[in-house]
């Protein structure tokens, strides 16, 4: 089985609950993507809006100033795949006239009414990823019934919703979410039954780096930072539930990870 591809995750947010402000210039976003690149990342996945829990909204016109300057600085060396991560479609298009290729969306394409259509205007990949509620409230006592179920049924809702549009099939990739309006049992949970999610047919893409859901396990792990064992713990079991994109901070770590995971298990069928 080859493995997942890994998503290095560039923000250039003055507020993201990991690396906010760590990369507020052009110049250390564009060099933090192309280290990514470096350290084995096959797609970069630029942001220009914090979407952690209690973050307030951006406009569109100061997004754009954020993200445009980056994804076409990475273009000048680089011809990989580049994500846009913004739920405004007038993003979603100027980073895709400055080289972007996939669309990111945490609402699932629901943010604005137009959002569907535009995505199939724009003829990129699309990463529908679920969320309860916004960013401001998300945390605030979620519910779920099935969580599983309930999530992945969403999912494929939204997808049809996006096909229905104009988008290709071949072209969406559902998320998940977590954190996003999940305490940590639903996040677990999540990440244990990954593969009916799996079982829908279309690519899943898995974000869990430096989450909360790390904290829950080890209580010491208050600061994002200390949470790389967890992350590179989470990410292994998503890929071995299916996952086909793996979204994370440090790729190195999870890229070696990967590595060896893919070995062992070699060495466990070796003809």
């Amino acid at each position: 089985m080859s493995r997942p591809q890994v998503m290095g995750i560039v923000n250039v947010t003055p507020d993201s609950f990991s690396d906010g402000g760590r990369l507020a210039s052009v110049e250390a976003a564009v060099a933090h993507g192309l280290a990514l690149v470096e350290q084995g990342a096959d797609i970069l996945d630029i942001g220009g809006e914090s979407t952690r829990p209690g973050a307030e909204p951006v406009d569109a016109v100061e997004e754009i100033a954020r993200v445009v300057p980056v994804i076409e600085g990475l273009r000048t060396h680089w011809a990989g795949p580049i994500s846009i991560d913004t739920m405004k479609p007038d993003v979603a298009r100027a980073a895709v006239a400055a080289g972007a290729t996939i669309w990111n969306d945490v609402t699932g394409l629901g943010f604005a009414p137009g959002s569907p259509a535009t995505a199939a205007e724009l003829g990129c990949d699309v990463v529908l990823m679920h969320m309860r509620g916004e960013p401001r409230t998300m945390q605030a006592d979620p519910q779920y019934g099935d969580v599983v179920a309930e999530v992945a049924g969403w999912l494929t809702a939204r997808a049809g919703a996006a096909m229905a549009a104009g988008v290709a099939r071949e072209r969406i990739w559902l998320d998940p979410g977590l954190g996003f309006g999940k305490t940590a049992a639903h996040n677990l949970a999540l990440t244990a039954q990954l593969d009916r999610l799996a079982a829908t047919g279309f690519p899943v893409l898995y974000g869990a780096s430096r989450k909360r859901v790390i904290q829950s396990v080890d209580p010491t792990a208050t600061d994002p930072g200390d949470r790389l064992g967890g992350s590179v713990a989470l990410a292994l079991e998503a890929a071995r539930a299916g996952a086909s994109i793996l979204r994370v901070h440090d790729v190195r770590e999870t890229v070696q990870a990967l590595a060896v995971q893919a070995a062992v298990r070699a060495a466990a069928h070796p003809n």
